[in-house]
């Protein structure tokens, strides 16, 4: 095997760039689909409308429904791009193909998946809103799994590979952010076109420009000057069932499932503990963000060096904690005596910390994982290891979806100061908290000595 050229900073940077482009769409819809079919009792108020039929059954939404499934389909298509990724042959290398053909479809079905073509509360809205969204996942299938999986083929030392997940998880924070700035951004249309019209305008043009980031690192970097290319020859099945023979990958997930949901029911929840349990307005959702990216950002050199000295396990395993406290003070907003903007930043503050430290690790962890099977089986299958971790946790983002706009009707016809106001979306910050306190617990399982003892005799022997 010929010798690949050791990735750049630069080039490791202009990789991030993509990441900023999908983690803009992805924010859009983990933040504000929900808000934007689920409506609460203040945005109905402000002139938003129930586009979608409100009612339940067995306890299930039909925007929770949608969402779930939108999830189930992502994570069952994972593996099969995946395969077809890692045994790809092609002049531009296994990843960069499947970017390029994804990233244009990407944004469109972003903006379609908040078209409601017919009158509120139609089931033809509910019919248009589930093809867009299966498509939606389907491209961020497309794109994200071959992008994740350069992740350990660029990084190709631990220095580089923590590196580069610091890059990424920048990159993915301001991508998130950006999503943040939704409604502000749909209140300088919403006077002259309308409060929903005002929300379709602005993620259009957040969408034109997630586009343009996700086409950079396709475009500008030649994947077959640093990475090896050469296809996998197991079967998109074989190749899954294998990758989830690893112990230690096995844990890893466990763990992974149950932080993203919960930090899926924060996320999907933090524009109504924002609105509902704090009472502040829509758009103080973004300037919190705001905060809580900047000073999560201030810890990002402390994790990266600390991470180097330390390892990555005692960090992770702190990170839960941490979350945990933070989801529990969020459980409580607005039912002490602090003025609801200082109380917001507290959360925004207190999340940081781990936001930091989960925002680079996890993915540093799968290359560790990823490049240490590779030398024990002699197969490259970065791609379904990507793959099969994106299709645990998002079956566990599936389950969140459901919950969450399950538990929050719980005493959602409970008016704005009467006892018991916005008890579903505590109950939703408490159990997200209970979650992340378990997945730090079975963390503390995974063997990170014995995976980077092997990865350095590997090396060596190489």
């Amino acid at each position: 095997m010929e010798n690949k050229k050791t990735a750049t900073n630069k080039v490791l940077w202009i990789f991030a760039i993509g990441q900023l482009g999908w983690s803009i769409l992805a924010g859009i819809i983990s933040n504000w689909l929900v808000f934007f079919y689920q409506p609460s009792q203040e945005e109905l108020a402000k002139g938003q409308t129930a586009l979608i039929p409100q009612g339940t059954f067995i306890g299930l939404t039909v925007i929770g429904v949608i969402t779930a499934v939108g999830r189930i389909f992502d994570a069952v298509s994972d593996p099969y791009i995946a395969g077809k990724s890692d045994s790809m042959k092609h002049r531009l290398g296994r990843r960069i193909p499947f970017m390029r053909l994804a990233a244009v479809p990407f944004g469109i079905v972003t903006v379609m998946m908040f078209i409601s073509p017919f009158e509120a509360g139609s089931k033809g809205n509910v019919a248009v809103l589930f093809v867009f969204a299966m498509l939606f996942y389907l491209c961020m299938t497309c794109y994200c799994t071959p992008y994740n999986a350069l992740i350990p083929e660029l990084g190709s030392t631990q220095n580089a590979r923590i590196n580069l997940s610091t890059y990424i998880s920048v990159t993915y924070f301001f991508g998130t952010g950006i999503a943040f700035f939704l409604p502000s951004l749909a209140g300088i249309f919403q006077d002259s076109m309308g409060y929903a019209n005002g929300y379709r305008i602005s993620i259009a043009i957040l969408a034109a420009f997630a586009v343009i980031c996700m086409l950079v690192p396709a475009f500008l970097i030649d994947e077959n000057e640093y990475v090896d290319t050469t296809p996998s020859k197991s079967s998109a099945f074989s190749s899954l069932l294998s990758t989830f023979r690893n112990k230690d990958f096995r844990i890893f997930v466990c763990s992974d499932i149950l932080y993203w949901i919960g930090l899926t029911l924060f996320q999907t929840g933090l524009s109504f503990y924002v609105t509902v349990l704090l009472g502040l307005d829509t758009k103080m959702t973004s300037t919190l963000f705001i905060i809580m990216t900047v000073s999560s950002l201030v810890f990002y050199p402390a994790v990266n060096v600390f991470s180097k000295k330390l390892g990555k396990k005692k960090l992770i395993s702190f990170a839960f904690l941490f979350f945990s406290v933070a989801f529990i003070v969020t459980a409580g907003a607005g039912l002490f005596s602090i003025p609801a903007m200082a109380y917001g930043v507290i959360i925004a503050v207190l999340a940081a910390v781990p936001m930091a430290i989960l925002g680079i690790l996890p993915q540093a962890v799968v290359a560790d994982i990823s490049e240490e099977d590779k030398l024990a089986t002699g197969e490259s299958r970065q791609g379904m290891f990507y793959a099969a971790r994106t299709f645990a946790f998002k079956m566990g983002q599936s389950l969140a979806m459901l919950l969450f706009t399950s538990i929050a009707l719980v005493n959602s016809d409970v008016k704005k100061g009467e006892t018991g106001y916005g008890l579903g979306y505590r109950l939703t910050a408490v159990i997200a908290a209970v979650l992340c306190l378990l997945g730090g617990l079975v963390f503390l399982k995974y063997d990170e000595k014995k995976v980077l003892k092997r990865i350095e005799e590997g090396r060596k022997d190489a």
